[in-house]
Formats: structure tokens, C-alpha cells, sequence
């Protein structure tokens, strides 16, 4: 942590005095509990170790079924793309590639530009540097092959009267993705690649800030700094805050508000079964659960699909009206509001998942058919729009009202 004397905290930007802290350590901001420092316990190396380890992963958790079942005598495989690709054939482009950016797409792109900014960082290609490292800082709150792995389960509950289940050989390479990628997400540091490069390849830059209070903190590289319009280590435009974050959240906000009424009124789900069409909104499809005694699922659908997208609309609405009110006492307990917020933002989209392994596993054509309705295409759009709110608002207007509170 050699990069200046002082640093501003991101999540609250609290002024924070730079101490000592062993590599094996972390450290987190006084005031908010951001942490920032995290202790160097593997090499940038085993990082890259990781990162090829994961694309290699792809090739049997993407190519090679993770399930087949038999239905009416016929075999039928599901590979993780399979759905995504009915989708879009069946007049669901948008869905289908919904899905496929949360579960393949960005997956691959976040292990791919860890193994690019090791390239750039050796040969010196600043721009590749830059643009990878803002892969992976952008990118990484949008991997969702744990709740594809939940949900991929939660299908093969649901056909499980239907038709009879057999676990593929891409099932277990999935497995290992899942647990390859978490650990690289646990480890990777963006903060850390820019330190090294600044110390490789930037070792004229130094910070010193006279005046704490007249510094400013980079969004993109976390480099604290004097006040300027460009940040001094990786070129980007500055702000003490991001630029429109009021407005910005609350046009995401207030769209996902619209869509998600359609999403729980009209039919998420159709399914033709013996000649009879089936069709199922949220919480028809709960209490549908329920009455077979799939209480277990029930819950977990209940709570990713109307409880979550709910909560995350009511708990950003209540941060803007706070921060736009200038509420000066609570301002930890909001903070952790909005942590909560940006991590359950994921599991909105397990409903989505299930109905695209459910269009792989029910093979279209046959006596049993399934197909998913407009409201699949609603509630897809109240998750884009609810995590695009959380990433658009800024932590740091929650606590400007705590420091006019501090001065008064």
C-alpha cells in the first residue's frame, strides 16, 4: 500500500491515513466497513493459473450434456447453450441472450481479460491493461453460474413426474467451472493489477496530497489523487461522484417499477400437456409448487422471483428518497442496505434459467411442450434494470450528509 499517504474510501470516501497492513490481512474503511485492502495471499500468477484452468473448463461444461432425459422414448441432452438458443428460435432473442450473457458470455470474458492483463502487463500495452481490468471490475457482479447450477436443479425437480433424469458428464465439468470461477473472483483484485503496473511501468507517478480534503478518488483504477479532470494513472475522466447517479438510478428504477407488474400478471410460463394448456404466473407457479409438496422450491422461487426484484425496487427507492431529503442518522444501516442490494441482485434470474433448461429438456413437438409467456419477457427486463439501478447509484451521496452533520 504504497501509493499515497492518505486514500479515499470508495464505498463512503472517508479520508482514510494509509497504515501498515501484513500481506495476509485485509483492511476496511473506519466509517462504512468498505474493504480496502485485501491481502496478497496467492501470486498474480495463481490468478493466471486460475483464469486458463476456467477456460478450459469451458469446453466440457458447454459443449458436453449436463443432463438428458427420456421422454415418450426419446433421449434428449441439454447442454448449457441449448436453451438460450431455442429461445432465440422460438421469437425470445432477447431473453435467450439475456441468459446467455449472465451464464456463458461473461463468465468467459472476465476469465479471458484476466489472462489478458497478464499479456499487457507484460509486454507494456497500456490501453489493453486498462480495458481488461475494466472488464473484470465490470463485469464480475454479472457471472451467474451459481444460480444456473440452483437453477438446472430446480428444473429437474419439476419434469422429474414427467420424464426419467440422467446426469451428464458437462454437469460435473459445470461443477468444477462454478468452483474454479468463484475462487478466481475471490482473489482477483483490481486494485492490486494497477498497483503492480503503476510499480512496473508508472514508477515516475507519486500522489502526494497536501491537503486530504482537496483529493479525489478514481472510480476506475481506485488511485487516490489531487483534484483534476483525468486520472493521473489511468488516464480516465474524474469525478468527485458519478455523474448523474440521481438521475441515472432513478429513470432504471422507475422503468423495472412499470415492468414489474406485467411480470407478475401475465403468464411467465405455458405448458401443453395432454392437450391442455397450462399457463402460469409467478405465483401460480409458486402455489402450483406448493400443492404437489415442492414446499422447498416453492420458497426458493418465491423468494428470487417476487420478494427479491420487490425488495431491491423498495430498498433503492428508500436510499434516493434519503440522499434527496438530506436524512443526517442511520447512515451505516443504509450502506448495508445497499450491499444487500447489489449482492441479491442475481438471484432474480434464476426463474429465467429454469425456463430455458425447461424449453432444452421438453423437447418442443412432442406430447409434452413448453414455451414461456410475455410475462418471461417482463420480469427479464425488471432484472436488467434493477442491477443497472444498483450499479448506476453511487454509495458515496449517502454519507455527504453525514459530513454537513460532522461540520454542523
Amino acid at each position: 500500500m504504497k501509493d499515497a499517504k492518505f486514500r479515499r474510501c470508495h464505498g463512503c470516501d472517508l479520508v482514510v491515513k494509509v497504515a501498515t497492513v501484513d500481506k495476509k490481512q485485509n483492511a476496511h474503511c473506519p466509517r462504512c466497513n468498505t474493504q480496502l485492502y485485501r491481502g496478497n495471499r496467492i501470486s498474480l500468477n495463481s490468478d493466471l493459473a486460475i483464469a486458463i484452468a476456467a477456460l478450459l473448463l469451458f469446453i466440457p461444461s458447454h459443449f458436453f450434456p449436463l443432463v438428458t432425459i427420456q421422454l415418450f422414448g426419446v433421449m434428449i441432452p441439454a447442454t448449457l447453450p441449448s436453451g438460450t438458443i431455442t429461445l432465440m428460435g422460438e421469437g425470445f432473442p432477447m431473453l435467450g441472450l439475456l441468459i446467455l450473457f449472465c451464464s456463458s458470455i461473461v463468465p468467459f470474458l472476465v476469465c479471458g481479460s484476466v489472462v489478458i492483463a497478464h499479456i499487457a502487463l507484460r509486454l507494456k500495452l497500456f490501453k489493453l491493461f486498462r480495458n481488461s481490468i475494466s472488464t473484470i471490475q465490470h463485469l464480475k457482479g454479472w457471472m451467474m453460474l451459481d444460480v444456473f447450477l440452483v437453477s438446472l436443479a430446480i428444473a429437474c425437480f419439476k419434469i422429474q413426474d414427467h420424464a426419467d433424469i440422467f446426469i451428464g458428464s458437462g454437469l460435473y465439468g459445470l461443477i468444477l467451472l462454478q468452483f474454479v470461477t468463484s475462487l478466481l473472483l475471490t482473489h482477483v483484485s483490481p486494485k492490486r493489477y494497477w498497483r503492480v503496473w503503476q510499480r512496473k511501468h508508472q514508477q515516475h507517478i507519486e500522489a502526494p496530497i497536501s491537503k486530504p480534503e482537496h483529493s479525489v478518488h478514481c472510480g476506475h483504477c481506485h488511485f487516490t489523487q489531487q483534484k483534476g479532470s483525468h486520472c493521473i494513472r489511468c488516464s480516465r475522466p474524474i469525478h468527485a461522484r458519478k455523474p448523474n447517479s440521481i438521475q441515472k438510478t432513478w429513470s432504471y428504477l422507475i422503468t423495472a417499477a412499470i415492468f414489474i407488474i406485467p411480470a407478475n400478471i401475465l403468464s411467465i410460463s405455458i405448458l401443453l400437456t395432454n392437450g391442455k394448456r397450462l399457463e402460469d404466473t409467478i405465483f401460480s407457479g409458486v402455489a402450483g409448487l406448493i400443492r404437489t409438496d415442492m414446499y422447498g422450491i416453492a420458497i426458493i422461487i418465491f423468494v428470487a422471483s417476487i420478494v427479491v426484484p420487490v425488495a431491491k425496487i423498495l430498498g433503492l427507492a428508500y436510499l434516493l428518497l434519503c440522499v434527496q431529503f438530506k436524512r443526517s442518522i442511520f447512515h451505516r444501516q443504509r450502506m448495508s442496505i445497499y450491499v444487500a442490494v447489489k449482492w441479491i441482485g442475481k438471484w432474480s434470474v434464476m426463474d429465467l434459467f429454469v425456463i430455458s433448461i425447461m424449453m432444452t429438456l421438453i423437447d418442443r413437438g412432442q406430447i409434452l411442450d413448453f414455451t414461456p409467456g410475455l410475462g418471461a419477457v417482463a420480469f427479464g427486463l425488471v432484472v436488467v434494470f434493477t442491477m443497472l439501478a444498483a450499479e448506476s447509484f453511487d454509495s458515496r451521496l449517502i454519507w455527504d450528509n453525514y459530513e454537513r452533520t460532522e461540520k454542523s
